[in-house]
């Protein structure tokens, strides 16, 4: 994920954030292979997780599950913004791998659409694990036509993080609404807070992921539920209207992204929180700093959660034995796959048949970080962990409801909203201007998509 380094009073990010004094991304692999073409012994894992330390902690966990079956499995890192290129070269080559670990729910539409991925072999999995034992929401967006299209493992939450002590100082309540953010921004943005930072990046899918929270809470969707584009709708003008606002009035310039739970407490050298308070208590940002999920927009039916689902996608024609390789990593391997980096791999299974909250419950006990670790629990309130943890029952897309995900994905990966949102901010465009570009940029690739 990408990372801030801003004084704020209030911040939106994929998290929306109104933090304040903030502080403060990966080697990748490419290659290819599997589909049990190396031999009945051989699984090869392709994963977006591509930091280095992770795809060592993630080789560590399918080495566990390999000594214990007789296997070999390779594991191959690659960026995901990369994956299609090299989706595109093994199909070619009939060198594809059995499975795909920790995508996105745009490129596990990706592979629906391409007809690369196994819906039966996904289903046999959540059947075999429970999928009473999943929470509901993420079961829904990794399906289409009520059936699994791959094995949700985990996602993040856009959140909403605002400083609890400038707040109560100037009398302001959380800020669960356009009004209150609105409000609160103005009120805080002086001398060197900023009032509220949130991602601008025209480029960069963390704007789109902001916005997305932002819109979904609005009642402002990609599409109706006949297919109908509707980003010029009402809801979605107010948004931009909304978004741009904000940026120009209460923030601070240049392009905007950032990542906040491991940083606020100081847990990464390159990103050390930089308030007063902080030089004498590293994670007194964090102690002093609430946490929300949902949000509420003017037009919004009800409040709304934002968040990335990721997960296992079988692909045709894998090894029989990569089915068992994905049940073990939802199951014996399960923590340690969240204990990678739980600050950004919340679960998506809560926990099993006989202990329905084993994974939840293991989540908030998890130890966070870069460069020092401290459990979650020693940082923030078990309340707001829990919280968090349980956002993913309500987490709200675009297109994927309405079974559009293909379409959302291609608007996504184009940058349509955020390259109409850069507009607005750059060169003065209105709320209905923005709204019209994104309209028609969204109709297009509708269009050549044959929709």
């Amino acid at each position: 994920m990408r990372r801030s380094r801003f004084l704020t009073g209030v911040a939106i990010t994929a998290m929306l954030a109104a933090a304040g004094c903030g502080g403060g991304g990966g080697d990748s692999g490419g290659g290819s292979g599997g589909g049990g073409s190396q031999g009945d012994n051989t699984i090869t894992v392709w994963t977006t997780e591509d930091i280095a330390d992770r795809v060592a902690a993630q080789q560590k966990i399918l080495d566990g599950w390999a000594q214990k079956n007789g296997a070999t499995v390779k594991l191959v890192a690659i960026a995901e913004d990369q994956l299609t290129t090299v989706l595109t070269s093994a199909a070619a080559a009939n060198d594809l791998p059995d499975a795909i670990a920790a995508l996105s729910l745009n490129g596990m539409n990706q592979l629906r659409t391409d007809d690369l991925v196994d819906p039966e072999a996904a289903k046999e999995v959540v059947d075999g694990l429970g999928a009473d034992t999943f929470f509901k929401r993420t079961l829904e967006l990794t399906s289409a036509d009520g059936e699994p299209i791959a094995v949700p493992s985990d996602g993040f939450a856009n959140l909403l993080f605002y400083r609890k002590d400038l707040f109560q100082a100037a009398g302001l309540p959380e800020p669960k609404t356009y009004t209150d953010i609105q409000n609160a921004a103005e009120k805080l943005k002086k001398g060197k807070v900023a009032g509220i930072v949130a991602a601008t990046a025209p480029a960069d899918a963390f704007t789109q992921q902001t916005f997305e929270y932002v819109a979904v809470a609005n009642g402002c969707q990609l599409v109706d539920g006949s297919a109908k584009i509707t980003l010029n709708s009402p809801q979605c003008q107010e948004t931009f209207n909304f978004y741009a606002n904000l940026i120009k009035k209460t923030s601070v310039p240049g392009n905007q992204d950032s990542f906040l739970l491991d940083e606020l407490a100081g847990l990464r050298k390159d990103a050390l929180p930089t308030c007063p308070q902080c030089k004498q208590d590293p994670q007194w940002l964090a102690k002093n700093t609430g946490i929300l999920t949902d949000l509420q927009g003017p037009s919004g039916p009800n409040p709304a959660a934002w968040g990335e689902v990721v997960s296992w996608n079988i692909l045709k024609d894998a090894n029989p034995k990569t089915k068992d390789l994905v049940t073990y990593m939802m199951s014996d391997g399960y923590l340690d796959w969240l204990a990678i980096a739980p600050e950004g791999k919340m679960p998506a299974r809560s926990g099993t048949s006989t202990n329905p909250k084993e994974y939840a419950d293991g989540w908030i006990k998890l130890s966070a970080g870069v460069d020092k670790k401290e459990p979650l629990t020693d940082i923030y309130p078990a309340e707001v962990l829990t919280t968090i943890v349980g956002s993913s029952g309500n987490f709200d897309r675009w297109g994927i409801p309405q079974g559009q995900g293909e379409l959302a994905s291609a608007v996504a990966g184009q940058y349509v909203v955020p390259q109409a949102l850069a507009k607005m901010l750059n060169s003065g465009a209105s709320a209905a201007d923005a709204a019209n570009e994104a309209q028609k940029g969204a109709e297009q690739i509708q269009k050549d998509l044959g929709g």
